[in-house]
């Protein structure tokens, strides 16, 4: 059983702040800017196209969780996905979560406050955050599991951009809002529910 990791919330820039390697176009409305940043070539052995994986992943993730928010209609927005080895994430649980092990996800929201701009000018992007994938811990669920690679990675893309959206699951309520919507959306891609099985539930 695998437990997608809670989201923390580390000093802006703290993680990607060498981005972007990529940018994709998203979103209906406004914009999303999609930086995919591989920093373990594993991720490029083990999964085909992992870059456009990542970003069609990210667009569908928060046109469905965000399309209803006004804000994310008329302000474009900026996230960024990092696929790096389970070394750099220990790092990054032990420095802000005091836990000094791998996970498969983090995810570091940005929190900003409301914006304004002058009439008639643009306002600035949103920016979320990022969301860190570790890829010996993640490969090692897709194996353990029976799935494909690509596939547990498409979930916990979907998984942490909810989490930088605002989502969590801290309570049962919570939790089953979210796991509803991230089957929704990988549904898009032809994956079945993460969560169809019992065991697949996070505790």
């Amino acid at each position: 059983m695998w437990v997608p990791s809670m989201k923390v919330n580390p000093p802006s820039g703290t993680v990607a702040a060498d981005r972007p390697k990529t940018s994709v176009a998203a979103a209906e409305g406004a914009k999303l800017k999609i930086d995919v940043i591989v920093r373990s070539r594993r991720w490029r052995q083990g999964v085909a196209r992992v870059t456009r994986l990542c970003a069609e992943t990210a667009r569908r993730a928060y046109v469905v969780a965000a399309g209803d928010d006004p804000d994310a209609q008329r302000r474009d927005a900026q996230v960024s996905i990092v696929l790096t080895s389970d070394r750099a994430v220990q790092a990054l649980n032990r420095t802000f979560r005091g836990h000094d092990q791998a996970t498969n996800v983090l995810s570091f929201p940005v929190a900003q406050a409301p914006a304004a701009a002058p009439a008639g000018c643009p306002l600035p992007p949103r920016l979320l955050g990022d969301v860190v994938i570790a890829f010996g811990t993640t490969a090692a669920e897709a194996a353990a599991a029976g799935k494909d690679l690509g596939d547990h990675l498409r979930h916990l893309i979907v998984h942490g951009i909810l989490h930088v959206l605002g989502y969590d699951h801290q309570t049962e309520g919570d939790a089953a809002a979210m796991e509803r919507l991230e089957a929704t959306i990988l549904a898009c891609f032809g994956v079945s529910d993460p969560y169809a099985s019992a065991a697949e539930h996070p505790a």
